[in-house]
């Protein structure tokens, strides 16, 4: 699985195993728009019954597991976000993103993980299948 990342300086494909980078392009369907209804939001991405909001709020993301129905706080520990990702076929994978770094979650948003790489500043994030 590669994030694909836009940048102020460009799109970068990052493997999310070897932290490699490489150019890459996003295109404007690789980022979903979800609405939420929740107060504050700077973007919400869904995989099935799963949404994860990032808010402009302490901690910065809210994750829900029916469908926006109910909201816990997740990433307690997290920098403030700029973009947020989930995987479309494993609703436990998501990826946020920060000012330049890229953090990751493979338990629906308990634990997170900093890539070690840095980046431009972060304008936008997506999955891609290899």
């Amino acid at each position: 699985m590669k994030a694909i990342v836009q940048t102020v300086d460009g799109a970068f494909a990052v493997d999310l195993e070897t932290d490699e980078v490489e150019p890459a392009e996003l295109e404007h369907e690789d980022v979903q728009v979800v609405e939420t209804g929740l107060p504050r939001v700077i973007a919400a991405v869904a995989s099935g019954s799963t949404v994860v909001a990032l808010v402009d709020a302490r901690p910065p993301l809210l994750v829900s597991h029916d469908a926006g129905r109910t909201w816990r706080d997740a990433g307690g520990g997290l920098p403030a976000g700029r973009a947020v990702a989930i995987a479309d076929d494993d609703p436990d994978l998501v990826l946020y993103a920060a000012r330049n770094r890229l953090f990751l979650s493979r338990d629906g948003g308990r634990f997170w993980s900093a890539l070690a790489l840095e980046l431009p500043e972060i304008e936008r994030i997506a999955f891609r299948e290899v």
